[in-house]
């Protein structure tokens, strides 16, 4: 009987120190960011966007995590009244490893998905047509700059597809939003 107490409380208290000890194992991340579209909207041709997301990640190995977030992208139709907004959430894995023996320079890179919709817009602001959420994917590669403090400074390379069904009028378009990302983003581990 004796033995098994010491060796529940040896095990809770290698447990504890882990809990306890493990540190910079989650993340919060906002990183606004500049569009560049590889893909025309319909018949119209789309201008340079921008946009932001924010997410939370669990680093849950020693390189290797998942993150989950929200992202708001906005692009402007050429010669249109109207607009566009690319709205909704992303998850994924994201690998970050140290360059060489360097302690504040690390790269990254993630894989995952979006699951967003397509809010197209008037030039009174007021929503037109909505395609509802669908999924896309995203890949992304960037370099995490320990600024210190558990805070980071992430510049960021990334290419987003998404394909949704708009309604326009009484016809239904089938609208392909593809685009490189490029972003600054700026993290706090803890």
């Amino acid at each position: 009987m004796k033995n098994s107490k010491i060796l529940i409380l040896t095990l809770l208290m290698v447990w504890m120190s882990g809990v306890l000890f493990s540190q910079e194992k989650w993340s919060l991340e906002v990183r606004p960011g500049v569009n560049i579209p590889t893909s025309d909207f319909g018949d119209s041709n789309i201008k340079t966007g921008f946009g932001f997301e924010s997410a939370i990640g669990y680093r849950f190995m020693e390189h290797l995590g998942a993150y989950v977030g929200w992202g708001y992208n906005n692009f402007k139709l050429e010669d249109s009244n109207f607009d566009f907004d690319e709205t909704g959430y992303t998850f994924g894995f994201q690998f970050v490893h140290s360059l060489g023996t360097s302690e504040k320079l690390s790269y990254l890179v993630r894989a995952g998905g979006i699951y967003n919709h397509i809010e197209l817009e008037n030039n009174d602001g007021d929503i037109v047509e909505d395609s509802g959420h669908g999924l896309g994917w995203e890949l992304g590669a960037g370099i995490n700059y320990a600024l210190g403090s558990n805070w980071h400074l992430r510049p960021q390379i990334g290419y987003r597809a998404l394909s949704r069904d708009l309604e326009l009028g009484e016809i239904t378009s089938n609208i392909d939003v593809n685009y490189f990302v490029f972003g600054v983003g700026i993290a706090k581990t803890f």
